[in-house]
């Protein structure tokens, strides 16, 4: 793996462990000759990933739409700033450039690009690993939740190991670098989505 997406949140939670997560993240990743793709911006766990990746040394690109670059929320430390019009192409472009994907703490934007990441995986538009780091049992409930979709049938047995899930980024990046991708539903093109 060369380069990885990251998602995780640009919110500062009042716990400093999240941020120092992100941090040590970026750090590892940089050490390890891994390249950071993430949402470009400075604010919390995102900004911390990329202070991490850049004091290693490390390639830190940044995918930002225009107007969250207009309302200075824009990394301008990142190795490559890109700039885009829409989150769907914001999120096409993580998938373009990466290898694989990880994702950290973070919310809603957070879980809409792990959704996303997954879902594109089921339909062929990838085969790439999608993991989720599981620090300080910040997504226990998630995991149950997925699989209980799959336990319900509403994952394919196929599709269940789609999601890597670890406690450790060392493990988690184990799990992807043996990841076999799945027999996706169909086969989908850019054009498609």
């Amino acid at each position: 793996m060369n380069r990885l997406a990251i998602y995780c949140g640009s919110a500062t939670p009042p716990d400093p462990r999240y941020v120092e997560l992100a941090r040590e993240v970026g750090s590892d990743l940089a050490r390890r000759g891994i390249g950071v793709v993430y949402g470009g911006g400075r604010l919390g766990l995102m900004g911390a990933l990329a202070q991490g990746a850049l004091a290693e040394g490390g390639e830190v690109i940044g995918v930002i739409p225009h107007a969250m670059v207009e309302r200075e929320f824009a990394n301008h430390d990142c190795t490559q700033l890109i700039t885009v019009d829409t989150m769907h192409e914001r999120k096409a472009r993580f998938t373009d450039l990466a290898d694989g994907f990880v994702t950290l703490p973070g919310g809603i934007g957070t879980m809409d690009e792990l959704f996303e990441a997954l879902s594109w995986a089921q339909i062929g538009y990838h085969e790439m690993p999608v993991g989720l780091l599981n620090a300080f049992g910040f997504y226990d409930g998630l995991i149950q939740f997925v699989n209980q979709m799959g336990d319900t049938g509403f994952i394919r047995a196929t599709h269940r190991e789609i999601l890597q899930v670890a406690d450790s980024l060392p493990e988690l990046l184990d799990k992807l670098a043996s990841y076999v991708p799945n027999t996706p539903i169909y086969r989908m093109s850019v054009d498609q989505l």
